[in-house]
Formats: structure tokens, C-alpha cells, sequence
């Protein structure tokens, strides 16, 4: 007796969807001060794919502003790329005329500091100095500038956005000062933001607000993400891979819980035993858990 044959499986097969190009390539950068002969950064690399995050982290003087201004196409004088390549959107910035530069700030990259007062005009309402983004890079009328300002001071949370786009910087707080930064900063829909300490000097709770605030512009609009800090919680809370650099040069490299809960290098696993006592452990497990 012949055993049955089992007919051919003809439904079809699932194919992967293609992975989303980066929107960020830093490919072994390295950056020299021409004053001195100096490489102060050797080698970092790292690429950015639409709403992902990557940490930079390390002690002051380790080179992680330097590498972001390096993005930003912001070094300060005696300062330049001397090897390696960054991409943003799959422009090489290596031949980028200060025109082009122009363009491609704010419109595909944007960042966030830490003292946002210096970034804003003292004698002008923030509404106003946020609707002149918005009429440059969006080419927004004034009266379309000024209600999209008003969303947008909405979208960080900032309560009465009507109130506080007819106030000057020194009347703000700062929490309410960085929210305001954020809202510039992504005011032209950037593909990429670079928040460079940008909740140093800020309380605990504001801070976990403003990390929360650039998490969820994450998740809504695809945004990716870098992170400056010296501080391995904030990278725990928000980043997906984490750099840790020393003397510019990267030490340790991975997907944010290996290198946070199995360091290998000495350098990390003292960074990680210094900051436990502030908390550490939980945004570890929260961010496992998540």
C-alpha cells in the first residue's frame, strides 16, 4: 500500500522587510588639533538607523563633544577631521560648503545643549524666535510660524504654550528652557537629534521628564538619537547601543544592557561601579523590562 503524498506547501514565503538605511554613519573618525599635532579622537564609529539610539559616554576631556561637534560640522578653529568619514542621510559632509551645512542643520540634524539659555535670544519671545526657525527651514508664512510654534511648545509639554511663547528666556525655568530648546531643535523635522548633556544641570524629576519627553518624539516620529553624557543612568534610560570612551579613544562598544550589566573593560566597570549607588540598577531593569 502506498502512503499518501503530501501536496507542495505552495503559500508563500515571508520575506524580510529590508533594513532602514542609516541615517547616520560615523566610520573611524578621527580628529586632530592642528595647533599641536594632536589626534584627540582615534577611531569612533557607530551608525544611526531611524529610531534608534546610541549613548556616548565617558569623563570630561574624553572626547565626546568633540566627536558630535565633529557631526555638526562645528569644530572649533585648529580643529578637523583628519580620518574616518561621518554620512548624515547618505551625505558625506566632507565636501559640504558652509551653505550646505547650513541647510542640512535643523532641517536633517539638530541638537540640544545643555545651557539652553545661551542658545536663545534674551530680548526676543521664545515664540517668536521659534516661529523665525520655522519660517527659514519650513518656509512657513508669519502667522502659520506662530501657531506651529505654539503646537510645537505643546508637543514638549509645556502647559499654557500660549503663555510661554509671549515670555523672555529669563522668565522661564530651566526645565521649561530645555523644552523650549527641544522644540526649536525639532521644529524642521530633523532625522537625527544630538542631545550633548542636555540634562546635566537639570533636577532629577525634570530630568527624568525631559528623557521621557525625547523617548516618546522617538517612538511618534522615528527620530534617532544620540546621547552625551558622563552619566551611565540617562544612557541606560534611553539609549539602544552605548559608546564608552576614554582619551578618545572608544574602550568598550554594544547593545546598552551587555555593556551596563557584563562591563568588559576596566575602565567601564569602574564607571558602572561609581554610578550604581545613584541608581544605576533600576534603570537597568526598567530598561529590560520595557
Amino acid at each position: 500500500m502506498t502512503s499518501p503524498t503530501t501536496a507542495p506547501d505552495t503559500r508563500p514565503v515571508p520575506v524580510p522587510a529590508p533594513a532602514a538605511p542609516p541615517v547616520l554613519s560615523v566610520r573611524d573618525v578621527h580628529i586632530t588639533d592642528r595647533s599641536t599635532g594632536r589626534e584627540i579622537v582615534r577611531g569612533v564609529g557607530f551608525g544611526l538607523t531611524p529610531g534608534r539610539s546610541v549613548g556616548i559616554v565617558g569623563e570630561s576631556g574624553s572626547g565626546k563633544t568633540l566627536t558630535c561637534r565633529a557631526v555638526l560640522g562645528i569644530l572649533p578653529p585648529h580643529f578637523e577631521v583628519s580620518a574616518g568619514s561621518v554620512e548624515i542621510d547618505g551625505t558625506d559632509t566632507a565636501g559640504l560648503t558652509p551653505a550646505s551645512w547650513t541647510a542640512l542643520r535643523g532641517s536633517t540634524i539638530g541638537a540640544v545643549f545643555q545651557d539652553p539659555a545661551s542658545y536663545l535670544n534674551p530680548s526676543i519671545r521664545v515664540g517668536a524666535q521659534l516661529a523665525e526657525v520655522l519660517r527659514v527651514k519650513k518656509g512657513l508664512g508669519r502667522r502659520a510660524a506662530r501657531d506651529r510654534a505654539r503646537e510645537l511648545l505643546d508637543t514638549v509639554r509645556l502647559r499654557e504654550p500660549a503663555l510661554v511663547a509671549g515670555q523672555y528666556p529669563h522668565e522661564l525655568s530651566g526645565g521649561m528652557l530645555q523644552r523650549v530648546l527641544i522644540a526649536t531643535a525639532v521644529a524642521a523635522e530633523p532625522r537625527v537629534l544630538i542631545a550633548d548633556e542636555a540634562t546635566t544641570a537639570l533636577d532629577v524629576t525634570v530630568q527624568a521628564e525631559i528623557l521621557d519627553l525625547l523617548a516618546d518624539l522617538r517612538e511618534r516620529t522615528g527620530l534617532a538619537l544620540v546621547v552625551v553624557s558622563h552619566d551611565l543612568a540617562v544612557v541606560a534610560q534611553t539609549c539602544d547601543e552605548v559608546l564608552v570612551l576614554r582619551q578618545g579613544e572608544v574602550v568598550e562598544q554594544g547593545p546598552t544592557h551587555e555593556v551596563l550589566h557584563a562591563p568588559r573593560h576596566d575602565y567601564t566597570r569602574l564607571l558602572v561601579a561609581e554610578h550604581e549607588r545613584y541608581g544605576l540598577e533600576r534603570f537597568r531593569t526598567a530598561k529590560e523590562d520595557a
